[in-house]
């Protein structure tokens, strides 16, 4: 991975950019930056990372990442191996942290969208009837020119105002820590969990990629991330089990192990206190809910 980026990906004149993305994967780097960001999956899986927290994603994914949230859509393994033919496609906006020169949003009118925006610092997944309207007007939109881009929009952001099918993703009490002047040393320890949490990972290599002792890095990570190292690692094994769940026919034992744990026991019993439930419990909920959509 690379360091994180900081440079505007706003050209001067312009008040917001949307691009569709298509691709074998999608950006590798773990980064952050000052602009805003709504971004829909329409092809792809994967893990991704939100400020301290970690999750699985697919066809349909949403999120408005605000100023400096740090984020990673990281595409499973197999979307890097050419030979698997994969293809990822999405749609991205970027609009800046004084978008519409902020005195607009001071008005009344602007209150709602305003408040969200601030809320959006901690990053907001759109998900529901909310998620598909917008998908549909994010298509649309790549069309549009002129004032009506920017109307849609507005019409985007104020459909997430107060809406039940946002909520927040990173902890309340998260901040962003990071700084530029650490080069890439988050980055390549999120690559070295991605490419070998299926099996051993160390701490004691981790720090020796950061090329810090094991208490300092200890330290590092947990300033930056809001957790242990551990911790991380086990979202990221729990994150890999939900996609085996939702996607394969693998038993609970099966899974257990291409997740990266090597005792069943221990497996059910960290799904079940991250998830509330256990990983049967959680497949058979999932599936329940497919079939009820469609």
């Amino acid at each position: 991975m690379k360091n994180p980026v900081q440079k505007s990906r706003i050209p001067d004149g312009k008040a917001f950019v949307i691009k569709e993305l298509v691709a074998p994967f999608f950006d590798v780097n773990w980064h952050f930056h000052s602009e805003y960001q709504l971004f829909v999956v329409l092809k792809g899986r994967g893990t991704r990372f939100i400020g301290d927290h970690t999750g699985a994603f697919r066809e349909g994914d949403m999120v408005l990442t605000g100023p400096n949230l740090p984020h990673l859509w990281k595409n499973d393994k197999a979307y890097h191996d050419p030979t698997h033919g994969l293809e990822t496609h999405g749609i991205v906006i970027y609009f800046p942290d004084n978008f519409l020169n902020e005195s607009v949003f001071q008005l009344e009118e602007f209150e709602g969208i305003a408040r969200m925006l601030k809320l959006s610092e901690r990053g907001i997944e759109v998900t529901g009837n909310t998620n598909i309207q917008i998908k549909k007007m994010m298509i649309e939109m790549l069309q549009l020119k002129g004032t009506e881009s920017i109307i849609q929009l507005l019409k985007i952001l104020d459909l997430m105002v107060d809406s039940k099918d946002c909520k927040l993703i990173a902890d309340a009490g998260y901040i962003n820590t990071n700084k530029e002047s650490e080069k890439d040393r988050m980055g390549q320890v999120y690559e070295y969990v991605m490419q070998n949490f299926q099996g051993k990972v160390s701490l004691e290599e981790a720090a020796q990629i950061s090329n810090l002792s094991v208490s300092a890095f200890s330290r590092y990570f947990k300033s930056r991330v809001n957790k242990s190292f551990s911790d991380f690692l086990t979202e990221v094994r729990i994150a890999h089990a939900c996609k085996l769940l939702h996607e394969s026919d693998l038993n609970i034992s099966e899974i257990s192990f291409e997740s990266g744990f090597f005792t069943l026991s221990n497996f059910n019993k960290l799904f079940k206190d991250r998830m509330k439930k256990t990983p049967l419990e959680y497949r058979k909920e999932y599936k329940l809910a497919f079939y009820l959509r469609s």
